[in-house]
């Protein structure tokens, strides 16, 4: 891919007055350096972006979503059941009045037949309550039974999301730890590396991979490795003239470019 010849052109380190020098070996270094950081950002982007982590964070959504239903479900079931107890007491409590009005004219307490005959409508009445509160209880116990499964649901759900969330994190961490056994081993091999370039060769590389991600590229068949644009004649005629230790730079991405064999000079 040949660069459009009327981009116009940035200001390189090969135009300046004083360009950067430094020895061809460690230009060369400068790519096993870049090699190294290039591997370390594929393993922290892996690291990112684990299956692991989107179904952790899907789950972790929908386990809550089960769980206030859940609490929804157990507040329901709560109420009920302290609607039945209410209900079981007043039962209760109308059955004995029943069990003792019945005792009273049973035993020939009452003698007046006015007494008798209000007594015998309130006994009536007594039975009628009962008849309507245990149909009430029957209904909450109905409505109970229903909102014991739902929460048995619910419950079921957050249960197999924890299972399952278990699960993933157990196996985020587990590859989470190789990756950094791996990022360690490349800072290891990196450290040393970068301890024997030079200062400034070293400075410049670093500040263009931070702006770039990529901050030395190899000239390779006449293409820059960084940007993948082949050099035009001008640009090539300007290299092939600069000296070995001469630090050039890519015109148009700007990033260093080392020279090797196969630049295609």
């Amino acid at each position: 891919m040949h660069r459009p010849v009327d981009l116009p052109r940035l200001t390189d380190h090969q135009h300046e007055e004083h360009p950067l020098k430094a020895d061809p070996s460690a230009q060369l270094r400068l790519l096993d350096l870049q090699a190294l950081d290039s591997q370390a950002d594929q393993l922290r982007h892996q690291r990112a972006t684990l299956p692991e982590l989107a179904e952790i964070a899907a789950l972790t959504t929908t386990r809550a979503e089960h769980d206030d239903r859940r609490r929804d479900a157990q507040v329901v079931v709560d109420d009920l059941k302290v609607e039945q107890v209410k209900l079981d007491a007043d039962v209760e409590q109308v059955k004995a009045r029943r069990t003792r009005d019945q005792q009273r004219m049973d035993q020939g307490l009452i003698t007046n037949p006015k007494d008798l005959e209000r007594m015998q409508g309130e006994l009536q009445s007594l039975q009628r309550r009962i008849t309507s509160l245990e149909d009430d209880e029957l209904e909450v116990m109905a409505r109970l039974e229903d909102a014991e499964k739902d929460l048995a649901s619910h419950a079921e759900q957050v249960a197999a999301a924890d299972e399952r969330l278990a699960e993933l994190t157990a196996s985020r961490d587990e590859r989470t730890a190789a990756l950094d056994r791996e990022l360690e081993r490349v800072a290891g091999e990196r450290a040393p590396l970068a301890a024997e370039l030079p200062a400034d060769l070293l400075a410049l590389y670093e500040r263009l991979r931070e702006q770039k991600g990529v901050g030395a590229a190899e000239l390779r068949a006449r293409q820059c490795g960084g940007c993948r644009l082949t050099l035009d004649n001008a640009e090539l005629q300007v290299i092939r003239s600069s000296p070995e230790d001469t630090v050039v730079r890519c015109e148009e991405c700007q990033r260093i470019l080392v020279r090797t064999a196969e630049s295609g000079l």
